[in-house]
């Protein structure tokens, strides 16, 4: 977080630090999130920032390290899967509703854009099946079949 408040202060993009830094502009993401950060990528950081790595590490650390139970932390990371997923959503009926026009337009005749609608739309599926644990409502892999599973392989190691 510190190192997004760094960079908006210059006035850079994601794209400009990890221009000047060396980095990824992933890896920037990453770690504007909260993400932890190797001593080389805080090198990297610090050089593009001009400052010591180990102010900027111990900064950076002490503001990463919030008061945030293990409760509020799994709460946090399942929102930002859900988003993830609206995001994936979005993205798909966009990019769906070009390839439709473009080849309901010039190629009429042949309507290939079933095919990507239909494998990319296996994969939001999926994802929504996994973000939203949908698999879990229908009795299939729930947590009564883990605490089943979990006390058989007990039981087995046991005798």
């Amino acid at each position: 977080m510190r190192i997004r408040k760094l960079r908006l202060e210059r006035g850079w993009s994601q794209e400009t630090l990890a221009e000047i830094s060396g980095l990824s502009v992933r890896t920037i993401q990453r770690i504007e999130r909260g993400g932890a950060a190797s001593l080389e990528t805080m090198n990297a950081l610090a050089a593009a920032f001009d400052l010591d790595v180990a102010s900027l590490a111990t900064e950076t650390n002490m503001y990463q390290q919030q008061d945030v139970s293990e409760h509020e932390r799994e709460v946090l990371e399942h929102v930002r899967d859900i988003k993830g997923f609206y995001t994936h959503l979005v993205m798909y009926v966009i990019v769906m509703a070009i390839l439709t026009v473009a080849n309901l337009v010039m190629w009429p005749d042949h309507l290939w854009f079933f095919w990507p609608m239909l494998g990319w739309g296996i994969g939001v599926i999926s994802h929504g099946v996994a973000v939203f644990e949908l698999v879990s409502l229908f009795g299939f892999f729930g947590p009564d079949w883990e605490r089943r599973q979990v006390a058989k392989r007990l039981n087995r190691n046991r005798g």
